[in-house]
């Protein structure tokens, strides 16, 4: 009688519940449902999602993905080992040329019983209509609502701009990102660009929320409402109606094209900035870029049960895998996000301090910040300094 419920359920679920990918919805899919639909300021900055503890160690799930990821995932677990953090990893590596989507799968599982994960990008590289997004597909499956890159200068750095820090709260699961397409008839593709009232008030709430606990000033909201009225213009018209809650904080708006020649000629204008998911990716390398490139910031994925670190910039880097050239400190930035995440402040703190010592105070640089070390000559002498440090 269970299996014949459970058909049943599966049966009439319909497609925009499944996200447009039906292989990776389960019987725990209903109750992720009923669960994340909470008070929205029930979980946000701050609070602690619940996450695989053993012993006083962690479990988390590491995902390398493909390109620079697996040796940058390598050196994290260098630095790990070296100063005694208390994290076990649960590896998964997904391979890209396979179909169906049995390692996504099984990895979406893990981050489910371990709560937090560290993962590089995932390349997909099936190009059948069957095949989706490996990266959009865990965001999605574990709620990941929202996305935050603190985009923070670092001193000497040559970079466009100096003493840059804006904090960009990016929505995760809604907009040009729902991989809801078709082909109408032929010759004529249509994908849809999806705003609910619901995500857009999680995301905008994040975004004032972050601001309020974190002595900001100002909220930013991009969009294309000018040209979007409906579905652009509901993600304003939500953002200004959140706005109400914090009335201590200025909120303006801008369009997306704006906010790029904006950001370029005067990023220090901004503050916290409240995107969709297509315009938070265009923001994102945008300011990266002025401040350094990919290989410097971090970027967080938090939902109300799960939490996942990444790269700020979300690139595979396959161009440079293998040639020891590759900039591991987005990566180490994503773990040291992470050890902040689990409670581990101290053991964060001094990777955090050995880094900015690798790269401002010893010009310790990859090729991508204007240097001529490798990627090995960053990580010895980030473990050089640890080895002059204590962590309880």
């Amino acid at each position: 009688m269970a299996l014949r419920l459970t058909q049943r359920l599966l049966q009439t679920q319909t497609p925009f519940l499944t996200r447009g990918y039906p292989l990776l919805v389960t019987k725990e899919k209903t109750e992720d449902v009923a669960h994340t639909k909470s008070a929205l300021q029930k979980k946000l900055t701050g609070t602690d999602i619940p996450s695989a503890q053993y012993g006083g160690r962690h479990g988390v799930t590491m995902l390398p993905g493909g390109g620079i990821g697996p040796e940058l995932m390598g050196y994290v677990r260098e630095i790990f080992r070296y100063c005694g953090a208390p994290i076990d990893f649960e590896v998964i590596d997904i391979d890209p040329s396979t179909e169906g989507n049995d390692d996504l799968d099984y990895a979406i599982t893990s981050i489910k019983r371990n709560g937090v994960a560290l993962k590089g990008n995932i390349e997909t590289k099936s190009q059948s209509l069957s095949e989706v997004s490996r990266n959009v597909a865990i965001r999605n499956e574990l709620d990941l609502y929202v996305n935050v890159v603190h985009c923070k200068s670092y001193p000497g750095i040559p970079a466009r701009h100096q003493n840059v820090d804006v904090v960009l709260i990016r929505q995760n699961t809604d907009g040009e990102y729902a991989m809801l397409e078709h082909e109408s008839v032929r010759g004529v593709v249509e994908s849809m660009k999806v705003v609910t009232v619901e995500n857009a008030e999680r995301v905008a709430r994040y975004a004032f929320e972050y601001a309020r606990q974190n002595n900001r000033k100002k909220v930013t909201t991009i969009h294309k409402a000018n040209i979007m009225k409906l579905s652009d213009g509901l993600f304003l018209e939500v953002a200004n109606r959140v706005h109400k809650d914090y009335p201590e904080l200025e909120h303006n708006n801008m369009i997306i094209d704006n906010t790029c020649m904006q950001a370029v000629s005067n990023p220090h204008q901004f503050d916290v900035m409240n995107m969709t998911n297509l315009y938070g990716t265009i923001v994102s390398n945008v300011i990266c870029g002025l401040i350094g490139g990919a290989g410097l910031i971090s970027g967080r994925n938090y939902g109300d049960h799960h939490a996942v670190f990444e790269p700020g910039t979300r690139n595979t880097g396959t161009a440079i895998a293998g040639k020891n050239i590759a900039n591991p400190v987005a990566m180490i930035n994503a773990s040291i996000d992470m050890l902040n995440h689990l409670g581990h402040k101290e053991h964060a703190n001094v990777i955090q301090e050995a880094v900015y010592q690798t790269i401002v105070d010893d010009a310790i640089r990859t090729p991508d910040l204007g240097g001529t070390h490798s990627s090995t000559d960053v990580v010895q002498n980030i473990l050089k300094i640890l080895s002059a440090k204590r962590v309880n």
